[in-house]
């Protein structure tokens, strides 16, 4: 098989970092290791189940024959039930024809990429950020990666951005941000769509625009003070540029139940459904029709919510915490503040320490290596998000996070650590 020739994008994609350390956990935990793993951004269901009604209603909707296909762009009670939800949480007005529903947020950013991307059109990404690289391959544009840095909790500024804009097609940003749990705040938000705006004035009748992706699938998870902002409530000469990714998986839980949808301008949407439908990445029927019912019930979300929000709250400050009392301590670690989404950012900065058996720590990849066999902790580094090799920084997930396992695995990591020297 090694001499098999196949496409070049198939022969030049590159594989996933967290695959790789996923294959690598899965053998440890084979062979009988514990593994505190906090790679996934998904969910523990035994921990943190869907809605009780969102389940009922699925069940009820294959119970009650819907398993034919959808209609391309989404069933209309769906796209009706989303367009109602969003304006009432997020003031954000949208039609039918402006909104697309897919299998979740993967299959309608490919569906944008390859709507608005030709071949060395520029994108503009921020790193670390989830998977915007892969699109850019997939697409074959050029490569606009801006390295976030920590003083701004890793969100990127209109003062980098702003260099890069002319002539770009694309700025793909998220927030709150994977993987960070990080959010833009709204003075750097509303300075970033006047970037946009203002390009966009300088350029021809018929040329194409700069367009703003913006994932906000886990605008629902804020914590403390942390408000969530969007581009169109922020600047409403926005809507005509942004198109938003959204949908149920981080908001209930419902990583599997695969039901997605953007929202933007109608004739962005229109080729978007077009592509999407030679793919086949619908949303199931029955689900649609279950979330569309289950949209509605203002009461019994705001319920789920509250407790939703808390208990993934309490395990991101826990940790939080946790390498708080051990940076205050002397450790060579921090971790920023939570905001948003499942996810924590810390620090584990012991590139160039020795482990006892006297093996030098040389790669940030050595240190991820090394806490994943003596303190069993797993966490993605930065790197797998398109930061610099060299990067210090990783992402934790609570998404399968035990509130009890939380004293000991930091205590593991502790021990670990004073090892070393």
């Amino acid at each position: 098989m090694g001499n098999v020739k196949l496409s070049v994008l198939a022969e030049t994609l590159k594989g996933s970092e967290i695959v790789r350390l996923g294959a690598t956990i899965k053998e440890k935990m084979k062979q009988g290791a514990r593994i505190y793993n906090y790679t996934i951004g998904d969910f523990d269901s035994s921990i943190f189940p869907i809605p009780a009604e969102l389940e009922a209603e699925i069940i009820d909707a294959y119970k009650s024959g819907f398993t034919t296909y959808p209609a391309a762009e989404g069933n209309l009670d769906l796209r009706e039930a989303v367009a109602s939800f969003m304006s009432a949480r997020c003031g954000l007005s949208y039609s039918n024809t402006e909104i697309l529903i897919a299998a979740g947020g993967r299959p309608l950013i490919y569906a944008l990429y390859r709507s608005i991307v030709d071949k060395g059109d520029k994108v503009i990404y921020p790193a670390p950020s989830w998977n915007n690289n892969h699109y850019v391959h997939f697409t074959e544009g050029e490569h606009i990666m801006l390295e976030a840095e920590k003083g701004n909790n890793f969100m990127l500024t209109a003062a980098q951005i702003a260099p890069h804009v002319k002539g770009a097609t694309l700025l793909s940003l998220c927030s709150p941000l994977n993987p960070t749990g990080t959010t833009f705040g709204k003075e750097e938000l509303s300075a970033i769509c006047e970037l946009v705006i203002a390009e966009n004035k300088t350029r021809a009748e018929g040329e194409k625009k700069l367009y703003l992706m913006y994932d906000q699938i886990y605008w629902t998870l804020t914590f403390g003070d942390t408000v969530h902002h969007n581009p169109v409530t922020l600047n409403p000469a926005m809507k005509e540029f942004t198109i938003f990714i959204d949908g149920i998986s981080k908001a209930f839980a419902a990583t599997g139940v695969r039901v997605g949808w953007a929202m933007g301008p109608a004739e962005i949407i229109a080729k978007m459904r077009s592509i999407n439908s030679h793919v086949g990445a619908w949303a199931p029927m029955a689900e649609q029709k279950a979330v569309a019912k289950y949209l509605v019930k203002t009461d019994a979300i705001n319920n789920y919510f509250v407790h939703f929000k808390a208990e993934v709250n309490e395990r991101l400050q826990n940790i939080f915490t946790g390498f708080q009392q051990m940076k205050a301590a002397g450790f060579n670690v921090d971790a920023i503040a939570p905001e948003a989404a499942i996810y924590l950012t810390i620090q584990i900065n012991y590139v160039g320490k020795k482990t006892v058996a006297g093996k030098l720590l040389e790669t940030q990849e050595d240190v991820t290596s090394y806490i994943l066999d003596e303190a069993r902790l797993a966490v993605v580094p930065f790197y797998a998000f398109g930061a610099g090799r060299n990067s210090s920084w990783y992402r934790l997930s609570v998404g399968t996070c035990k509130k009890e396992e939380i004293a000991e695995m930091l205590a593991a990591l502790q021990t670990a650590l004073e090892k070393l020297n």
